[in-house]
Formats: structure tokens, C-alpha cells, sequence
């Protein structure tokens, strides 16, 4: 990959460059994965000379440590695409190295989308960002804020992997319909760029009720991608009458047990499902309901049980044979996300956090925290660094790694030897 970012076209003045291009996208990527809070705490801590020491051992790119300044400079200026593009190569070479073979649900790769809000504050710092209105009466003002939609792989085994990010803009609203860029406009363009990246994959799209509609479904289906959509009561209320009458006059359902809970599934296929102008155009669809219930003990050690009840829009019609793989291995793990966002959020990624106010620039630490979260997740679910995280936890284990970099008790000739050892992947 550091091959891949040196052939990045650099914006910079050649008469002025001190740092090599690789060097500088380098540094910001250990920024994130080394989780520092913010561009002066970066420069204070990797700044030590113990620190650039080992640094320099393991990526002799780095000849002499930039200033967090100068990154800045370089992401303001530079084309993201290139960026984001040796993150997405990065995934490729994973799929084709079949790594994740082992988690794919009905031979497709689990996709989940969900937006989420980056920051917000009442500075208009860049014509992009999206505005609403906020507070009662008396202090009602207008507030600026970032947002947008994120694509993750979500497997079974609670591994997420983020894969790309689309940033919602002002100026992409509706402008006739005075309607700012919403998540289903950045759904479509989200959804172009992933079939242009990743053209013969295929996926399994895990999206939230908003999405359950005709047009992101149709959408799917012309790109020939499987979905699983959650399928709240108030959604498609034309579709709901006809799930119950069907059911009633030929059940199908299927009993399991899924760890400590017990399941009953009953589901409808071939629904058909009108929508457009006048219902012109109509959709087959596939609704399968998943009622559960398990026993806990409460505050004051009583067996309580609790209920749950989950509903789904599936691409593919469901049957004993797949109704576990594509509801409990893949629909319910589109929570895989959201749990991505609390760990960007509020453990150590500083998702919140613009690190720049330039739109340019602030995409750019976007793009490599993304990128480091990568990184790391795939060192937490490796062979070779298995016991370390158990040790430590996920926290604990990149602060150990941090700070054996900056401490002097590293054996370099040792980490030598290590480095010119081929080095194979293995996931757990």
C-alpha cells in the first residue's frame, strides 16, 4: 500500500517539498493508529527520539518527521480519490487472498450502510455543510453539521471492516424541492461508487428501515445485489395486509434455538409490492418475521423473560434451508456498524473530531482514520496478536504497542531479522 500512496500526484510546490509524499500520509495513518487525540499531541509524542527510531526501523520511508502542520497543508490540496482508492485496493487484495471466506452469507459479501453525524456547531466554516434548526423559541438559532453515510463489512464474527464514506453536501440537495442532500441521495451515489469499485463482488446489502422503500430496492436489483432490510410496523403498509393474509392461508415457519434464545421464524414470499407513479411498478418481495424470547435474571435474582421481535425485507426467498444464515448470521449483524461508530466515536478514533476546518482537509483525516480503524481491527483479529488483545483489551493493547515504540527496550537487531521474514495474514 505505501507503494501505491508514492504514486499519488503531490500538490505541493517541488522547490519546497522536505518530506517525501508517502512519509506525510504515512505519519497522518499512524496518527489514528496510534489513537493521539489531536495534531499537537502527535507531534509532541512521536516526536520523542526513541519513537522516530523505531519508526524509521520499520518504514524506512520515513527520513525525517513532518510537522502536523504539514499534513494538514498536503490533505487541504491533495485529490482524495487517490486515498480512498489505495483503502479500497487494500480490501481488494484481502478478498482476493480469501480471507474472509469463511464469513460470507449465501456466498455474498456482507455490506451494512448507515449514516452518521461526524460533528456540529454554529460557525459556517465551508459552504458544504448541512444546516438545521435547533433550540426553543427564545434561542432558536442555526446550526452548521457534517454528516454522512459509511459502508462497512459487518461479519458474523464481529468483524467490521470499514470500506468507504460519503460525505453529505449542501450544494447536492434538491434545490427545486429547497431540500438540503439527505441519506437516500447519498445512498444512491454511495451505492455508484460501489458498484464502480467493486463491479463482480457480490453483496449482500444490510440497511435500517429507511431504506425500505421501492426505488433503493430496485436499485439493488439492477445491480444484482442481495439484500436484508429491517421492516419496521409502519413501513410498506400495503405490504404488511398481505403478509398476514398469505401467512394465514399457507404458513411456513421454522423453530430454533440461536444460543440462549429461543426463535420461531415465520415468513411470506412473492409479496407482490406496488410503488412509483399510480403503483406502476411493482417488486416481489420476501418478508420473514423473527419472534424470540430468553430468560435473564433480574436485580433481584428472579427469572425474568424477555421478548423480542424482528422483522426483515429479503431479496431471496427464504426456506428452512437459509432463514438462519440470512436473518441471524446476516441481518442481525448490520448492528456491526453502529457498534463501529461508537468505537470511532468514544474509543480512541476521535470520530467527532474535525482535526482541520477545511472541508478538503477534514475529509482527509476522515479517510485515514478509516483507514487506521482497518488496521487495527485486522491486527485485533489475527493469530499472532490474539493473546495480546485478550491480555490487554483492544484499548490497552494499541496504548502497549504505542508505547513499546517510544521506550528504548526494543532488541532492533532482533526486529531486523524479523522484518526481512516473509509475513503471512491469518485471521482468527
Amino acid at each position: 500500500m505505501l507503494g501505491q500512496l508514492e504514486q499519488i500526484p503531490d500538490p505541493r510546490d517541488p522547490r519546497k517539498r522536505r518530506h517525501k509524499l508517502t512519509a506525510l500520509l504515512l505519519y497522518g495513518l499512524l496518527m489514528f493508529v496510534f489513537q493521539f487525540s489531536s495534531r499537537r499531541e502527535t507531534n509532541r509524542e512521536i516526536s520523542r527520539p526513541q519513537f522516530m527510531t523505531t519508526l524509521q526501523l520499520l518504514f524506512p520511508e520515513i527520513d525525517t518527521l513532518p510537522h502536523a502542520d504539514t499534513l494538514f497543508r498536503l490533505l487541504r490540496d491533495i485529490d482524495l480519490e487517490h486515498l480512498e482508492q489505495a483503502h479500497v485496493d487494500l480490501i481488494k487484495r484481502l478478498i482476493r487472498g480469501k480471507s474472509f471466506r469463511r464469513y460470507l452469507i449465501n456466498r455474498c459479501y456482507p455490506i451494512a450502510i448507515d449514516g452518521s453525524q461526524k460533528l456540529a456547531g454554529d460557525t459556517l466554516w465551508a459552504e458544504e455543510l448541512l444546516q438545521r434548526t435547533v433550540g426553543k423559541e427564545e434561542t432558536r438559532h442555526t446550526q452548521y453539521f457534517v454528516y454522512l453515510l459509511e459502508a462497512s463489512l459487518a461479519f458474523h464474527n464481529g468483524l467490521v471492516i470499514p470500506l468507504l464514506s460519503e460525505f453529505l453536501e449542501h450544494a447536492l440537495g434538491d434545490s427545486e424541492a429547497q431540500k438540503q442532500d439527505g441519506e437516500l441521495r447519498g445512498f444512491v451515489r454511495l451505492s455508484d461508487r460501489l458498484k464502480t469499485l467493486f463491479p463482480g463482488l457480490p453483496i449482500l446489502l444490510l440497511l435500517d428501515g429507511l431504506y425500505a422503500n421501492g426505488p433503493v430496492m430496485q436499485r439493488c436489483r439492477g445491480y444484482h445485489w442481495q439484500f436484508m432490510i429491517v421492516l419496521k410496523d409502519k413501513d410498506l403498509s400495503t405490504g404488511w395486509p398481505e403478509f398476514h393474509a398469505l401467512h394465514a392461508l399457507k404458513p411456513q415457519a421454522s423453530q430454533r434455538c440461536w444460543g440462549r434464545r429461543q426463535q420461531h421464524f415465520s415468513w411470506v414470499n412473492d409479496i407482490d409490492y406496488a410503488f412509483g407513479s399510480n403503483g406502476r411498478q411493482h417488486l416481489k418481495l420476501n418478508v420473514v418475521v423473527c419472534e424470540e424470547s430468553w430468560e435473564r435474571v433480574d436485580d433481584q435474582a428472579r427469572t425474568v423473560t424477555e421478548t423480542s421481535r424482528h422483522a426483515w425485507l429479503s431479496s431471496q426467498p427464504l426456506s428452512q434451508d437459509n432463514v438462519h444464515e440470512r436473518c441471524n448470521l446476516g441481518a442481525r449483524h448490520r448492528w456491526g456498524i453502529e457498534a463501529g461508530f461508537l468505537v470511532e466515536k468514544h474509543q480512541g478514533y476521535h470520530y467527532e473530531h474535525a482535526f482541520a476546518l477545511d472541508w478538503n482537509a477534514m475529509r482527509g483525516y476522515h479517510l485515514l482514520m478509516r483507514l487506521a480503524h482497518v488496521f487495527n481491527t485486522l491486527a485485533r483479529f489475527t493469530r499472532q496478536l490474539r493473546d495480546l488483545y485478550r491480555q490487554f483489551g483492544v484499548r490497552g493493547a494499541i496504548a502497549f504497542i504505542r508505547s513499546s515504540c517510544a521506550a528504548p527496550w526494543l532488541d532492533l537487531a532482533r526486529m531486523r531479522v524479523l522484518l526481512a521474514k516473509p509475513f503471512l495474514l491469518q485471521l482468527e
